[in-house]
């Protein structure tokens, strides 16, 4: 007797669809003949047949005439499939009985247009055909690919396999079989056996079938039967997935289920085996592998007796076509057998319930039915509580239709709190209104009723929210120039390590410029960002951020690289969005302060955030140290500093030996200044800066509150700038004066940004510090600011660096992003 453990395999139509994908099933049995274990294949029919032959019957009773052309059609399909696999000596043995078959199917078929009926036997016999011609062609096949090896065999699993309808579908007589399967032994020595799916015989040795989904049922009787060591259930996907991949486009493959986890799923319409199918394989605790056909290497799903994982969730499924069937009224409360009489009367009319709520006050019992039969289950309830509904215990019966059922799995959820939590925060979060939970004791499910319009929002919102990182950013980068394609490189450089160290996810989703962007569906090329904004499309900025708020992605930022007012005019839309803003432009942080106001009360209300440390100093801790300053209770006297590399830079070569516009120019033709330098020596960057700090200190200022000294001279506000070089040395003079002056007091002139908290003041001006100050002894371009607080008063808190540069800024600006990443993740 051979000892060897068998492998039960099942291919479905979709792996038999024709002769390519026949061969293709051919050598993955072939792979792995020869190895640890001897292998049992249950095969379905070709893909489409068994509609095809049960279209057959149809219009057969219909009366429309013999289907001869359509019967034909099935022939020519074989035939072309068995002339593509089989050499020419092979084919008689597959073709004769295929045509024998066939003359028996057109004589059914000519009573059937007789009687013009067709009982579920008659449909049994026709529809079973399939299964015989497939399962005879891949043992000839396999057979003529091996001919050294023995023959492989094939068994017409009617001879083995005897079922007897029931309440719950079609139940095995297992003593019976075993005895059938004792009297036609698998031979010994095949290593290789092809069984016939979905067919099997009554008592009576009748055909019947095992319906829908009936070859996966016969692969889990025949691994009970044969003791199997495992099962594996080949199809068209790679195992079963945390989602549906064509509404959760981030759905993974879940590597291990529980067969009380896939039966959850399968209920709620995951891709799983149908729980019935399963039920010889959990009895016999035979653990079943999800595999697919076009990716045999991969190792899918194993579904076994316990399945544990890190992941508390393991997948999330809806079923749509639902109507959700509210019975109410206060005559329910505290009546015995009300849920008796309702549930009563469903199960009578055949009435399939899907989810069941009640309140603890008994006022009302909910439902979900199948929708299409919401109105049959009206007049079920109704008749059924007629006594009631007229004396005004039962106020009425409501019927919703358009729903949809969204289920989270899992066995680590129970005893786990926050799970629930979670699930319906993050329904909340995306404005999905929940009309219905339910909620097993075993913890194992979380289910609500919704409306079928949020379910595949709802899907990759609760996908996203178990499922990815918390650090997973979706992310729109808009202005990639200096400091955006600096930006671009680092995050480039960086993405690996963030994500194996960290679970940080940036996906960089979209980039635009002012007339061109590029957007991809999971995240750009880093590497080539250039090549793909070449050949994106044209910018379109509300499309641009519909594209970056993806709803399968748990957060949305969106970094403004320009220096543009019109972007800066959309942050506050953005964040009532839910879109989170970072940038380096100080256009929002210093403009009108209602638009500011809005921008901060939009942040607050959807809890988004708006980080902005470039904006003074690039990439220096200036806004951070601010507030912590003030987050840990200490009190802010004053705040200065040179905010401006380019004064910073004028102010430290400039010692009146020569002319103030020779230093300007010499400034602007190494890149110091802006193309026109009025835009630096206006003061107005620093003033925007200034008032940044301002807001960030706690005074509501507008820039027309600051008292800003402009070092433009009166008189060169307008014109070209070859005008104004050319006119800046008539008044070097008295440039040289104030130098002069400060000089004999030791003194040198700094530019700054000046506030006094005690009296809520503001200044932008040219001040005088003695030669030991800090201002005085900054290098070239470097920007500085002091804190004068309670804490820091007889020595205030300094801090120094570079204050501009796109290597920096971009580090700030990544720096925010990393900052933003952690304010997002949180527990579980």
């Amino acid at each position: 007797m051979n000892n060897t453990p068998w492998i039960v395999h099942k291919f479905g139509g979709s792996s038999l669809a024709d002769a390519e994908r026949f061969a293709r099933v051919a050598r993955i049995l072939l792979d792995q003949r020869g190895t640890v274990a001897r292998q049992a294949v249950v095969v379905s029919a070709i893909g489409g047949f068994t509609d095809a032959l049960l279209g057959l019957v149809d219009q057969a009773i219909r009366g429309e005439g013999l289907p001869l052309e359509a019967l034909e059609a099935l022939k020519t399909r074989y035939r072309g499939i068995v002339d593509a696999l089989l050499p020419v000596k092979q084919r008689p043995a597959v073709l004769d009985p295929f045509e024998s078959e066939c003359a028996g199917i057109r004589d059914i078929l000519q009573a059937l247009l007789l009687v013009r009926a067709a009982s579920p036997r008659s449909r049994d016999l026709v529809s079973g055909y399939g299964e015989l011609w497939s399962a005879r062609l891949m043992a000839a096949h396999l057979t003529g690919l091996a001919p050294d090896a023995p023959t492989v065999p094939w068994l017409d699993a009617r001879k083995v396999l005897v079922v007897e309808d029931g309440e719950m579908g079609p139940a095995v007589d297992w003593a019976l079989t075993g005895e059938r399967l004792a009297a036609h032994p698998l031979p010994d020595q095949a290593d290789l056996v092809i069984i016939t799916g979905y067919i099997a015989s009554d008592a009576d040795g009748l055909q019947t079938t095992l319906g829908r989904d009936g070859s996966d049922y016969s692969a889990s009787i025949f691994g009970a039967l044969l003791h199997a060591a495992e099962i594996h259930i080949w199809t068209d996907v790679v195992g079963v997935m945390s989602g549906d991949p064509r509404r959760v486009p981030e759905a993974a493959v879940i590597t291990e289920l529980s067969y009380n986890e896939a039966m959850e799923l399968a209920y709620f319409g995951a891709r799983v085996l149908h729980p019935q199918t399963m039920a010889p394989a959990v009895r016999e605790n035979i653990p079943i592998r999800i595999r697919s056909t076009f990716d045999p290497d991969a190792p899918g799903t194993r579904v076994a007796r316990s399945a544990p994982s890190r992941q508390r969730v393991k997948g999330i499924s809806a079923i749509d076509g639902v109507a959700l069937i509210n019975l109410e009224g206060a005559g329910m409360i505290g009546v015995p057998g009300t849920a008796d009489r309702l549930f009563g009367a469903l199960r009578d009319a055949g009435v399939s319930v899907i989810l069941i709520s009640q309140g603890s006050s008994e006022h009302s019992i909910c439902f979900a039915v199948p929708e299409v039969s919401a109105e049959r289950v009206r007049r079920v309830v109704e008749r059924a509580f007629a006594s009631e509904l007229a004396q005004g215990q039962v106020t009425r019966v409501d019927v919703t239709t358009g729903c949809s059922i969204l289920a989270v799995v899992g066995d680590g959820m129970a005893g786990l709190p926050g799970v629930a939590g979670r699930f319906f925060g993050t329904l909340g979060r995306a404005a999905i209104n929940v009309r219905a939970i339910a909620q097993g004791a075993s913890e194992r499910n979380i289910s609500a009723v919704i409306n079928t319009e949020d379910a595949t929002r709802a899907l990759r919102a609760v996908h996203s929210s178990f499922y990815l990182s918390a650090k997973t950013l979706s992310v729109g980068i808009v202005g990639p120039g200096t400091v955006g394609g600096a930006l671009l490189e680092q995050l480039a450089g960086e993405y690996q390590r963030l994500i194996e160290d960290f679970n940080i996810d940036f996906r960089v989703r979209a980039i635009s410029t002012s007339t061109r962007m590029a957007l991809a569906d999971r995240a750009l090329d880093l590497d080539h960002w250039r090549d793909a904004l070449e050949h994106g499309e044209a910018a379109d900025l509300d499309r641009f951020v519909d594209h970056v708020q993806a709803d399968h992605l748990p957060h949305t930022v969106i970094i403004d690289c320009t220096a543009s007012q019109v972007i800066a005019d959309r942050y506050a839309e953005w964040a009532a969005r839910g879109i989170h803003v970072i940038t380096p432009n100080k256009k929002a942080g210093s403009g009108p302060l209602g638009q500011y106001r809005a921008l901060r009360a939009a942040c607050r209300e959807q809890r988004t955030h708006f980080l902005y440390e470039t904006t003074v100093g690039a990439g220096l801790p200036v806004i951070q140290t601010l507030r912590d300053l003030r987050d840990t209770g200490d009190r802010i006297e004053s705040i200065q500093g040179i905010f401006s590399g380019t004064l910073a830079y004028l102010f430290n070569q400039y010692d009146g030996t020569r002319g103030f516009s020779e230093i300007v120019r010499e400034a602007r033709a190494r890149g110091f200044t802006e193309p026109d330098p009025r835009d630096d020596l206006s003061g107005m960057d620093v003033a925007r800066k200034t008032i940044i700090l301002a807001r960030e200190a706690g005074l509501d200022l507008e820039l027309s509150d600051l008292h800003v000294r402009s070092l433009v001279p009166e008189g060169l506000e307008t014109g070209s700038v070859d005008e104004f070089m050319a006119r800046l040395p008539e008044h070097d003079a008295q440039m040289a004066a104030l130098v002069h002056e400060a000089e004999l007091a030791g003194e040198v002139l700094r530019y700054v940004g000046a506030l006094d908290l005690t009296r809520g003041s503001a200044t932008v001006a040219l001040a005088r510090f003695t030669r030991d100050h800090a201002f005085a002894k900054i290098n070239l371009t470097d920007n500085i600011v002091q804190y004068v607080t309670h804490r820091y008063s007889e020595n205030p808190l300094i801090i120094q660096g570079p204050g501009a540069g796109p290597e920096v800024t971009a580090g700030g600006v990544f720096a925010d992003l990393l900052r933003l990443a952690s304010q997002l993740s949180g527990p579980l």
